[in-house]
């Protein structure tokens, strides 16, 4: 009996499996892809890169609904504006309704004499001849019959004290300069007064400031024409310090100089009594 001999030992081939069907059981017969099935599998989306690995999933972009914010924006400096005029117009009617006192007395440097209750100033009967004030200018007190013209005149020398008190009574602002200021300040002035009802306008020897304003109980005194407080004084104070409502500034006295005569009472003129 002959015996076949030996050959060399069968080892069953080994199939690497990746990945399982869909059944849990290996592709059979282990058979590979062939090159265009792989080019088509490659093209799809999350096939497995050459190498064994997958490309991860691309993850979905998400557009967020933001709110638009232009209008929001506007909107607001739309309300910011609106607010600040409702405000400014509230501020405006609460300044507005302020005393002319009050406003006065916001202007730096004006002295209230009204304040004192000096009967000296406070004083208003009709007087002939020379009189003595408190103060330099005067601005109140007993005075002349006879007001100085004050419908916007400008004297070039001084006048009497006793008629532009009586001016001051009827509402008119006197402004007053030191002779020898330069003549541009005197310019300046004069634009302010000529012209206009209620002012009159004189040099004033011996004055401690250049220049000085008076109503009837106020004095304001600077020493530059430009000084914004003379536009804000005579605002302020002209007319409104009367102490004779409606009393008129024309037909006074237009001459210079001071008094040195009794004028006693004139057709037309004020009578020489208290007040008018």
């Amino acid at each position: 009996m002959s015996m076949s001999t030996p050959g060399p030992e069968r080892i069953p081939s080994k199939v690497k499996v990746d990945k399982t069907s869909g059944q849990g059981k290996p592709p059979a017969g282990g058979a590979k892809p062939a090159g265009g099935a792989k080019k088509a599998a490659a093209g799809r989306p999350g096939a497995a890169r050459p190498g064994g690995k997958g490309r991860k999933p691309i993850a979905p972009v998400k557009v967020s609904n933001s709110t638009n914010w232009g209008p929001i924006a506007i909107g607001g400096v739309v309300g910011v504006v609106v607010l600040a005029i409702i405000g400014y117009a509230v501020f405006a009617v609460v300044r507005g309704s302020r005393s002319w006192e009050d406003k006065v007395a916001d202007i730096k440097g004006v002295v209230n004499y009204r304040a004192q209750k000096n009967a000296a100033l406070d004083a208003r009967n009709h007087k002939d001849g020379t009189l003595s004030y408190l103060t330099t200018p005067p601005v109140g007190g007993d005075h002349n019959p006879l007001w100085q013209n004050c419908m916007g005149d400008v004297y070039s020398a001084a006048i009497a004290n006793e008629h532009a008190v009586h001016s001051l009574e009827h509402g008119a602002v006197w402004v007053t300069y030191k002779p020898g200021i330069p003549q541009a300040q005197i310019d300046e002035l004069k634009s302010k007064v000529q012209g206009k009802d209620y002012m009159l306008m004189s040099p004033y020897p011996g004055l401690d400031h250049n220049i000085s304003l008076q109503v009837w109980g106020y004095q304001l005194k600077l020493d530059d024409a430009s000084d914004s407080r003379i536009d804000a004084f005579i605002k302020d104070a002209r007319l409104n310090a009367s102490m004779e409502p409606g009393a008129a500034c024309s037909s006074g006295n237009t001459t210079t100089g001071p008094v040195t005569a009794a004028t006693g009472a004139q057709p037309g003129m004020s009578q020489p009594s208290a007040g008018n």
